[in-house]
């Protein structure tokens, strides 16, 4: 799949805004920051969220289920810590483990059903507001401007990347290749990395004259990544020709806080954005939105795709919300 988007592409499909009937779960008094499917248990999700909107307080890590019959969210476990929790991610090894970044520089291990984490990982000397599990290697992107390699089994930090000159929103590894990682930072650029070599990326792009929040890679295009920034754009990278954005897709009015392909529509993109919605696109219908789902009430934050069911979303937000629901569009 090739598909070459310019941004000034013709709007030739109508946004739709309406809420959609879906499961719904509240965490009262805790504002989402991040929710994750389960990797290997379609029903299962964890939700990372922080009180005070993740200026002060504590953070809470939600295990959450999907009741059986899909009416409704239950929740399986809570669990505290004392500082905010911004990003969870799965373990890609073992089942019903999760890792949590937080505002205090480090990852926590945790595993359901047990009270007390695994292991608390610390290197990091300001919020870990990025965490991204592959095998047995975890990443984690900070406001230190730092990026860190780890073997959470030994809780050993085996490599520091130091090459963004701002804070670090996101670092993701390629899911075709987990030697190799993207970060993109508050200094506008996305970096390519090889786990192996920290000196310097492997490649550097301008990817937004704004800071860049999200990145994430294409599932079925080994070469493609899309990053979102907070002057409301998504531009997708031709990893082969960095000299100009393969696609720049428009409709959010404020800043895109995640950007996430499907896993099962290579076309497809969602993004969420702090204008307090979650978008859907369609990369081979043009680049204005194909839906705008609007029920957030605060900003939105948090989202993912089910890989284990086709074309169905979780999206959370500050309005401690969480909802799992199919875009209309797609089904």
């Amino acid at each position: 799949m090739e598909i070459i988007i310019k941004w000034e592409c013709v709007n030739i499909c109508k946004c739709q805004h309406y809420t959609l009937s879906m499961p719904t779960f509240l965490t009262p008094g805790r504002h989402g920051y991040s929710v994750r499917f389960s990797r290997t248990r379609p029903d299962a999700l964890a939700v990372a969220t922080s009180q005070y909107y993740g200026l002060a307080g504590g953070g809470t890590l939600f295990f959450l289920e999907i009741a059986p019959d899909g009416s409704t969210i239950v929740e399986v476990q809570k669990l505290e810590w004392t500082d905010g929790l911004f990003d969870v991610t799965w373990s890609g090894t073992s089942d019903g483990v999760a890792a949590c970044g937080s505002g205090d520089g480090t990852i926590i291990v945790w595993r359901v059903g047990c009270a007390a984490p695994l292991r608390v990982l610390r290197a990091h000397h300001s919020e870990v507001c990025s965490v991204d599990w592959m095998r047995t290697h975890l990443l984690s992107a900070s406001w230190d401007t730092t990026v860190k390699l780890w073997d959470p089994e030994s809780e050993t930090c085996l490599n520091t990347f130091a090459g963004h000159s701002q804070l670090v929103y996101t670092a993701a590894f390629s899911p075709h290749s987990p030697a190799t990682f993207a970060s993109v930072s508050g200094d506008g650029h996305l970096k390519l990395w090889s786990c192996t070599e920290s000196s310097r990326p492997a490649a550097v792009v301008k990817a937004h004259d704004a800071e860049v929040l999200s990145c994430d890679w294409s599932k079925s295009e080994s070469h493609v990544v899309a990053t979102a920034g907070s002057d409301g754009l998504i531009r997708g990278w031709d990893l082969r020709r960095l000299t100009a954005p393969m696609f720049t897709l428009k409709g959010c009015e404020c800043a895109v806080r995640r950007v996430q392909f499907s896993s099962h529509a290579p076309s497809i993109v969602a993004a969420v954005s702090y204008d307090f919605t979650t978008r859907i696109w369609d990369l081979k219908r043009g680049c204005d939105p194909l839906e705008t789902i609007r029920h957030h009430s605060e900003f939105t934050y948090g989202l993912d795709w089910n890989t284990l069911r086709p074309h169905q979303l979780a999206d959370c937000g500050w309005d401690s919300l969480v909802h799992v629901f199919t875009p209309r569009s797609l089904v």
